[in-house]
């Protein structure tokens, strides 16, 4: 038989105390008169007060108490009645509940020098506690504010804590309506904080309190995109919020990232991908080359629910495709290496025609001295064929003519034709013109 299993929780003691228009509640433990406990750990039970406005239309209210609390929102004038009951919610036991106690709630007296409306902001780890004025102050006195904070462990304990608050440093005596208390945060604490206002010397009145858990309390602000590009992969490397100094961020929350990316095309609507990821880089591969991609990423906690805004967006343009740079390069150097084949080629051909016409018709030799200026028609060029000269044809008889005793021999002689352009011309005058004088002085011998 094991005690503590079988054993009942008994009703805690309870204290009611009616001021200014709340109630203040001290909670005793079910065995704080007891010499021997059965449970000797108080701080480990949980304390469930039910409360209810005395009266035929009464609704039953339950709220969860630390030892030492204050219940506000009540109706003013009226008739409460409280009754409490200490569990271990661990164990699974519920106790037994206290006597019923009953108070009558006073009448609020309102102050307007008190802050009001307390909020807290939070983003990345960077607290503000923000407050309002009830109305108009007079002028000729300044109202300063000093805020406090209590760590909520106190509030745990059976003691009072009415003298544990503390100051925070930044924001003693100050006239503004909003502090910055990051400097007291840690994420092992949760905390308490209010607002005194003061007024001259002996006027102050402390605000209502506002709890704040650092972690849950905090807000995730958006992450830094950077992008990079290396061949057909688009590298996307992300800051975590706050910066990448933040570990506080980082180290608490096990961020994730939620990574939208899209191709940004004028002609047409393209699809938004999403990629989550754990890392701070992240890889998209298959890009098309010579596009514009975009991205937005959001950072998100799934063990506390809390996500960020996206980032801004972030657009890069891909390179065009190496291959295709290549096969266009290898297409111009073709081409330009036809032009400058035919180029030369042609150049080539026409200065070999020049060459020609003007050996053809401006030649560079002169005609030889001895037939200088004669038939310089015929001789304008040397490539135009030259009329065709005259040949006569000759023909010797061999005889024998016997005169005075004198015997002449004429030695036959075969026909000869000459065609010469050049000297050769000459020569067959000078054959013909022989022949020709032959010819008259046989005629004349003859007679």
């Amino acid at each position: 038989m094991v005690p503590e299993y079988i054993a009942e929780i008994g009703p805690p003691g309870l204290e009611l105390q009616s001021t200014n228009g709340i109630v203040k509640v001290k909670v005793f433990p079910p065995e704080a008169n007891q010499r021997k406990k059965m449970w000797i750990n108080d701080l480990s039970f949980k304390y469930n007060l039910v409360f209810w406005e005395n009266s035929s239309h009464a609704q039953l209210q339950n709220k969860i108490v630390f030892p030492v609390d204050t219940i506000d929102d009540l109706a003013p004038n009226s008739t409460y009645c409280f009754k409490v009951q200490a569990n271990l919610p661990m164990e699974g036991k519920k106790g037994l509940f206290s006597p019923i106690s009953c108070v009558q709630t006073t009448q609020k007296v309102q102050d307007l020098l008190c802050a009001t409306n307390l909020s807290v902001v939070a983003l990345n780890m960077k607290f503000q506690l923000f407050w309002g004025a009830q109305g108009e102050q007079e002028e000729q006195e300044e109202v300063t504010y000093n805020v406090q904070y209590l760590l909520g462990y106190l509030k745990k304990l059976n003691d009072d804590y009415s003298d544990k608050w503390l100051s925070v440093p930044t924001c003693e005596n100050i006239s503004s309506t909003w502090c910055n208390f990051s400097s007291i945060i840690t994420t092992t604490a949760f905390y308490y904080l209010r607002v005194q206002a003061r007024q001259g010397h002996n006027r102050s009145c402390l605000s209502r309190e506002v709890k704040v858990d650092p972690l849950k309390t905090n807000g995730i602000g958006p992450p830094g995109v950077r992008l990079d590009l290396s061949d057909t992969l688009l590298h996307i490397l992300i800051s975590p919020p706050g910066g990448a100094e933040d570990e506080l961020m980082r180290d608490n929350y096990d961020l994730s990232y939620r990574i939208l990316y899209w191709k940004n095309s004028s002609y047409k609507e393209e699809e938004v991908k999403q990629k989550e990821v754990k890392q701070t880089i992240a890889t998209v591969s298959g890009v098309s080359p010579s596009s514009l991609y975009c991205v937005r990423v959001q950072a998100f906690s799934k063990p506390y629910n809390k996500s960020s805004a996206f980032s801004q967006q972030e657009c890069v343009h891909t390179p065009a495709d190496a291959s295709s740079s290549l096969f266009i390069f290898g297409i111009f150097m073709a081409a330009l290496l036809v032009v400058v084949v035919v180029a030369v080629a042609l150049v080539f051909v026409l200065y070999h025609a020049y060459n020609k016409i003007k050996y053809v018709f401006f030649p560079s030799c002169q005609p030889p001295l001895n037939i200088e200026g004669f038939g310089a028609q015929l001789f304008s060029s040397p490539y135009l064929s030259a009329a065709e000269e005259p040949v006569e044809s000759c023909c010797v008889i061999e005889s024998m003519i016997t005169e005075e005793g004198n015997q002449i021999d004429f030695t036959d002689y075969k026909h000869s034709k000459q065609s010469s352009r050049d000297s050769g011309n000459y020569s067959n005058d000078d054959n013909t013109s022989g022949s020709k004088g032959s010819k008259e002085t046989l005629e004349k011998e003859t007679l």
